[in-house]
């Protein structure tokens, strides 16, 4: 995720090893870096290796605030005082995109209360990001979340205690902390998505910028894992927040390039000059090679399971459920589709999770009658449970925002006029409930009576430099929505992080 063994190796570390594996071989001719979380456990391994020593000098790192009383027993173990330098390098978290960040938890949250050690977990790292970004903000919470109002309240209190840390110097405009509770949109993860990087996490799965295509029919050995990092990838990086279309049209064109450079890299090498050149253009021609195979194979595994579980026909449908209002139009079509052999067990269960929390009070609710037929269809009891589940998680009884109904007679004539212009892609209707919050936020319209200050000060300006957060996960269509809201609005920085990044099965 920071770094590739290749850039690693340019900066001359050769070696890497974890301080727990057993049986290392001393190395007295080497030195040690070490990059640790100020955990109790790995405090306590650094102890009993510094008191055994396997390096002749160590340079300890760690990602966070680490505790004087640690400091001191790293001090006293030090007896043979190979330790060379021992600083806090803030990074305990993920930095997944330029603008995004995930804290890699999964099930933070135990009902509407925090799981103490998660809580913990998540203030260290929420506060490490606020530390390298070099930001004292001001906090604002959803009021309607419980969590939000005690995770605001835990990074207040470490900014409290270590003062000096933050003590950045001041802007005009202080920056803010936004905290936001995943269960006031809980419709935005369940959706299918069509743009690249959303599209990749949704059906495949992107876990620490590494994809998993062992399962893709015929893969070969090389391609069975994948890096999509749009560091290291010109082709990723400049598609990532394109349409699927649009992915396909590149790919072509990525394929024709590499197929017009081919037959000059393997012209016949008669002169030193020819070889020197070859030798010269090898390596770039090689990386465009590797470049080309991954993203020809995750395309064509992307364009295959969307042909298998019929994903064009059930995202339509999706986006009806989210974005329309007509319900006899909806039931209908989640219960047309709910008939068809090529649906899947969990795209089944994922429409009517939608249509359940749409019409959670409709009259009319076709509800009981769509889970005897997911029943019907021999499905795992599981996925009934969690129809309910997730309406107790995000249902109407816990949502502080009207997650469905235009807010005012403005977006009422938006939402009209689209309707007017013809919409541009029907699979791409739905717009999450944080780009609204953070379109909002930029203009100096959130409300306090939702969204209050944590203390007594409140921001006189319109805030430019924003992080927000979302307990219980953020999603890459929200990472798109921030991604265009820092292009259409020059001056504004905005940050999204999250307990982790959310696919259907997260």
């Amino acid at each position: 995720v920071v770094y590739t063994q290749s850039e690693i190796l340019q900066r001359e570390v050769y070696l890497f090893e974890r301080l727990d594996s057993p049986n290392r071989e001393p190395m007295k001719h080497l030195k040690a870096i070490c990059f640790l979380r100020p955990t109790k456990e790995n405090v306590e391994l650094l102890v009993q290796e510094l008191r055994r020593p396997k390096y002749s000098v160590y340079f300890i790192y760690f990602s966070n605030v680490i505790s004087k009383s640690d400091v001191k027993a790293l001090a006293e173990a030090d007896e043979q005082e190979v330790v060379a330098e021992v600083q806090e390098f803030y990074g305990d978290y993920i930095a997944v995109n330029p603008h995004v960040f995930s804290l890699n938890l999964l099930g933070c949250c135990r009902g509407r209360s925090w799981d103490p050690a998660q809580l913990t977990r998540t203030t260290q790292g929420l506060t490490a990001l606020l530390l390298s970004l070099k930001k004292c903000p001001m906090i604002r919470y959803q009021l309607s979340s419980e969590p939000a109002k005690r995770l605001a309240e835990c990074v207040k209190q470490v900014i409290t205690k270590e003062y000096e840390l933050f003590d950045f110097r001041r802007t005009e405009v202080p920056p803010l902390l936004l905290i936001l509770d995943r269960s006031d949109d809980a419709i935005t993860p369940l959706l299918n998505q069509w743009t690249y990087q959303a599209m990749v996490h949704e059906l495949l799965g992107i876990n620490n910028n590494r994809i998993d295509l062992s399962r893709v029919p015929g893969i070969s050995k090389d391609l069975r894992e994948v890096v999509l990092s749009a560091e290291n990838d010109e082709f990723y990086a400049n598609n990532m927040y394109l349409n699927f279309a649009e992915i396909g049209t590149n790919i072509k064109n990525l394929m024709e390039d590499f197929q017009r450079r081919k037959p000059k890299e393997q012209q016949k090498l008669e002169s030193i000059a020819d070889m020197k050149a070859f030798v010269e253009n090898y390596p770039q021609f090689k990386k465009m090679s590797g470049t080309v195979s991954k993203h020809v194979t995750v395309v064509g595994e992307l364009s295959r399971l969307v042909a298998e579980r019929n994903l064009l026909e059930v995202s339509e449908v999706e986006q009806e459920l989210a974005c329309q209002s007509d319900h006899s139009s909806a039931l209908q079509s989640v219960r047309r589709l709910l008939q068809s052999p090529r649906l899947s067990e969990l795209d089944a269960a994922r429409l009517v999770m939608l249509y359940a929390l749409r019409y959670e009070r409709h009259a009319s609710s076709g509800l009981p009658a769509l889970l005897e037929e997911l029943r019907a269809r021999g499905g795992s009891d599981r996925y009934r449970k969690l129809v309910s589940a997730v309406v107790e998680y995000g249902g109407k009884r816990v949502r502080g925002s009207d997650l469905f109904s235009p807010k005012d007679a403005v977006a009422i004539t938006k939402q009209f006029l689209k309707g007017l212009k013809g919409i541009e892609n029907v699979y791409t209707q739905h717009q999450p409930l944080l780009q609204e919050t953070l379109d909002q936020l930029i203009k100096g319209k959130l409300k306090d009576s939702q969204y209050p200050y944590l203390g007594p000060n409140t921001l006189r300006d319109r805030p430019q430099d924003i992080i927000v957060f979302l307990i219980g996960g953020a999603t890459y269509e929200e990472a798109l929505a921030v991604f265009n809201l820092n292009r259409s609005n020059p001056g504004v920085r905005i940050v999204l992080g999250g307990t982790t990044i959310h696919n259907t099965r997260r």
